[in-house]
C-alpha cells in the first residue's frame, strides 16, 4: 500500500501538482482531428485546465484560454476566421499564438490589439489526432510512435470519457493477470447469462476468453522491468504448478507515460490504449487501432482518420461486459473517483503495479530537480520517422504469438470476432474486415506454393 502522499504525488494532476508537471513534459493527444473538422470549435479540458481547441478556415489548429481577456466571454462561443477565432462578443480575434489581431469595434489606429494576449499552447496533428504541448519552453519534439506513422495501414479512433483518476486505467497494463478473471470467467458467466456462450466461443483458438482463462493455469511469479522506452512486464509459468511447460510470457508494450501497446509484428490489429487525465477524477480514453498489412497486400488510403464512441452501457443504461475494454472500464470506474491504494492489500501478481508506480516517482523528481524524463526527445538530428516502443523481431515468439498473423481473435475480425472488442463499433470496420480476409487469402496462397 501507498502512504497518503504517494498517492496524492501519483494521482493530482492540476498545475503544480508532481504529477501534473510530469505530464506537461509531453505532448498529449486531446481530440480526433476529424472530430475537430466537424464542430470548428470545441471546449476541452485537459490536466484541469479549460481550454478551447479550434481549427482557423485555413486549416492552422490552435489552443487557447476558455475566456476572451476582454469581458470574459466564453471562447467556446467563438467564431473560427481564416487567421484565428473570435470572440462571439465584440469580434476580437486570437491567432493560434495567443495574440490579439483583430478588435474591429476599436479605432483603427488604436494599437490596443498588439497588446492583447489569450493563454495558449502549441498545437499538431499525427496520425490523426490533435496533439497538445502544455509544459515549459523549449517545445520537445512530437515523438512518431510507430502505429501513429506506420505505412500501409488502415486506422480507427475509439474514445471513451471515464468517470475515474487516469492512474486507475493505466495501472491495468500493470496487472497481466487480471485477464484469467476479468476477460476469462467473467466474460463467460456473462455469454452463459445471456445466452450467447455457445454462438460466441464455438472455435476454441479464436475465442479469446478460453486463452484468458489458460492464463490462469500454472503462474510461478511475474517479472518487470525498465526498458529504454518504458517497462516490459509478463508472466512466469511453471511446469510443476500446472503449466503446459516451464516457459515466460511477455504481457503488452508499455510506453512512458501513458500508452499500453497491444499487437505486435506480423499481427494485423495492433493498439494504443492512451491514458490522458482530464482532471484528477476523470480521463480522456483512447483506444487507437492501427490494421497494418504486408507490403504485398495494399491497404486503402484513408482521406481522414475515423473516430468513434465507445459505449459501455446499453440503451437501457446497464453495464456492457461482452467486450475487452468494457470489462477493463468497469472494473476501473469501480474503484472510485479516485482509488484509496492506502488501504489496499497486495499480492503477488501486483509486481508490476508496484514496479509502475516506483517508475513514474522517480520521473517526477527528475523533473522536480529541473531535467528531462524518460521519452522528452530534443535532438531532431537523432529523431527517426519511427519509433517502436517495444520489442519489435518477427523472430521473436515473445512478441508475434505463437501461430502467426491470424492466429487469435483481434485478427481474425473476417470470421466474426470482432465482435469481442470495442473495435465493433468503428466505422472502419468494413474496410478492416476486408482488408484481414486479403491478408488471410495471401498468406493461405503462399503456404500453398
Amino acid at each position: 500500500m501507498l502512504t497518503a502522499e504517494a498517492q496524492e504525488r501519483l494521482t493530482r494532476v492540476g498545475p503544480g501538482t508532481p504529477m501534473g508537471e510530469l505530464m506537461r513534459r509531453y505532448w498529449l493527444p486531446v481530440r480526433p482531428l476529424s472530430q475537430l473538422k466537424e464542430e470548428e470549435v470545441m471546449p476541452i479540458r485537459i490536466l484541469g485546465e479549460d481550454l478551447v481547441l479550434f481549427i482557423t478556415k485555413k486549416g492552422e489548429l490552435g489552443l487557447v484560454g476558455e475566456r476572451c481577456p476582454h469581458r470574459a466571454v466564453l471562447m467556446k462561443f467563438g467564431i473560427p476566421d481564416e487567421d484565428g477565432l473570435r470572440c462571439c462578443y465584440h469580434g476580437w480575434e486570437f491567432a493560434p499564438d495567443g495574440q490579439c489581431i483583430d478588435t474591429p469595434l476599436e479605432s483603427p489606429t488604436n494599437k490596443l490589439k498588439d497588446q492583447v494576449k489569450i493563454a495558449a499552447y502549441p498545437v499538431r496533428e499525427m496520425g490523426g489526432l490533435v496533439w497538445a504541448y502544455m509544459g515549459p519552453q523549449p517545445v520537445p519534439l512530437l515523438a512518431p510512435w510507430d502505429l501513429f506513422v506506420m505505412p500501409n495501414a488502415i486506422r480507427q479512433i475509439g474514445i471513451s470519457v471515464l468517470e475515474c483518476n487516469w492512474l486507475q486505467c493505466h495501472e491495468n497494463t500493470g496487472d497481466p493477470a487480471h485477464s484469467v478473471y476479468l476477460h476469462g470467467y467473467m466474460f463467460k458467466h456473462m455469454l452463459e447469462k445471456n445466452g450467447d456462450l455457445e454462438e460466441r466461443t464455438k472455435d476454441r483458438q479464436m475465442s479469446t476468453l478460453h486463452s484468458r482463462i489458460d492464463m490462469g493455469r500454472g503462474i510461478e511469479s511475474l517479472y518487470a522491468h525498465e526498458t529504454q522506452y518504458g517497462m516490459e512486464k509478463g508472466i512466469n509459468y511453471s511446469k510443476a504448478m500446472g503449466a503446459d511447460k516451464d516457459r515466460q510470457s511477455r504481457h503488452s508494450t508499455v510506453i512512458f507515460p501513458f500508452y499500453t501497446q497491444t499487437g505486435g509484428p506480423g499481427q494485423v490489429r495492433q493498439e494504443f490504449q492512451i491514458r490522458v487525465p482530464i482532471d484528477d477524477v476523470s480521463t480522456y480514453h483512447i483506444a487507437y487501432g492501427c490494421y497494418t498489412a504486408p507490403t504485398a497486400v495494399p491497404a486503402p488510403v484513408q482521406d481522414s482518420i475515423p473516430y468513434y464512441d465507445i459505449p459501455i452501457f446499453d440503451e437501457d443504461g446497464k453495464p456492457l461486459w461482452d467486450f475487452v475494454l468494457a470489462q477493463d472500464a468497469h472494473a476501473w470506474v469501480s474503484q472510485g473517483e479516485i482509488y484509496d491504494r492506502t488501504s489496499e492489500q497486495l499480492g503477488r501478481t501486483d509486481l508490476p503495479i508496484v514496479f509502475m508506480r516506483r517508475q513514474f516517482e522517480e520521473q517526477m523528481r527528475v523533473v522536480e530537480d529541473g531535467g528531462d524524463p524518460k521519452n522528452v526527445f530534443r535532438e531532431p538530428d537523432a529523431m527517426p520517422d519511427l519509433i517502436h516502443g517495444g520489442i519489435w523481431d518477427e523472430g521473436n515468439s515473445s512478441v508475434t504469438g505463437a501461430g502467426g498473423a491470424i492466429a487469435n481473435f483481434r485478427s481474425a475480425y473476417h470470421k466474426g470476432y470482432g465482435i469481442d472488442d470495442a473495435d465493433r463499433y468503428g466505422p472502419a470496420m468494413p474496410v478492416i474486415i476486408d482488408l484481414m480476409q486479403r491478408i488471410d487469402d495471401h498468406s493461405a496462397a503462399l503456404s500453398s506454393d
